[in-house]
């Protein structure tokens, strides 16, 4: 295609917050009009844990991965591709955008293998394995926004619960996307409570070590790496306001 695509990336934290709703509406707008064609893959954490909550269903988290069991990915399908992606979509279509709501098993758009932590059974939890890219490159050419929740076929038929940041990055390489875009509650990535404006791929595991990059930012920064090492020119983590001013921390290529 023609003109440069954007993934991006927005949490499921953000998708409760209102006014970022309605402030990324005008940011996807601003980047329409400049010839920018945006694909969003989004979580849906809190959605998730409230529904697990109110209906007594226990779950564990293992190194930021979610075990899925045949239970739970009930109200996983129930948060990701119910409640999270239609607030999404609803916001942007009222905004005067043509957005359409989508999740990976819709067009067989994402499919995955089971993933296992070493010996560690999560259960219906996948990694990313081919993304359909001609299907999204038609709604794209359609002027259609996806918005992609990030549930995903298995190789076996099965549904499976796929880390966001993981599907964002497979997008973008697939799409060969001129960006991939992580939207955060940060400016970028902070050292010594500093945006960083640029940091060589190489430099970040070094920063994971000494504890600079942590949490949440872990799976983004090295979803950024693993984007850019397989063609993706930028990877941006940055905050909305700050990437409506194409700012952030931009992941490259040694020079």
């Amino acid at each position: 295609m023609s003109a440069p695509i954007h993934v991006i990336k927005i949490g499921g934290s953000q998708i409760d917050d209102r006014q970022f709703l309605s402030r990324m509406v005008e940011t996807i707008a601003s980047i329409r009009d400049q010839g920018i064609l945006p694909v969003i893959v989004h979580g849906g954490g809190q959605e998730i844990v409230r529904l697990h909550d109110e209906l007594g269903v226990p779950f564990e988290v293992v190194e930021g991965l979610r075990v899925t069991s045949e239970q739970s990915i009930r109200l996983v399908k129930m948060g990701l591709n119910g409640i999270a992606n239609l607030r999404i979509v609803r916001y942007l279509v009222n905004g005067g955008l043509d957005a359409i709501g989508l999740n990976g098993i819709d067009m067989g758009l994402v499919r995955v293998e089971k993933y296992r932590l070493g010996e560690i059974d999560l259960g219906r939890v996948g990694k990313v394995s081919a993304v359909r890219t001609e299907k999204l490159k038609a709604l794209l050419q359609d002027g259609l926004i996806p918005v992609i929740s990030p549930v995903s076929l298995g190789v076996d038929g099965l549904s499976y619960n796929v880390n966001a940041d993981h599907v964002a990055e497979a997008m973008a390489v697939s799409l060969e996307a001129e960006r991939l875009v992580f939207i955060t509650n940060v400016p970028g990535v902070l050292i010594a409570g500093r945006p960083m404006r640029a940091l060589e791929i190489g430099e970040v595991e070094e920063l994971i070590g000494d504890g600079h990059i942590s949490g949440g930012m872990i799976p983004k920064a090295r979803s950024a790496v693993a984007a850019v090492k397989a063609g993706v020119p930028i990877a941006l983590i940055t905050d909305l306001e700050h990437y409506a001013r194409g700012e952030g921390t931009a992941i490259v290529r040694a020079q």
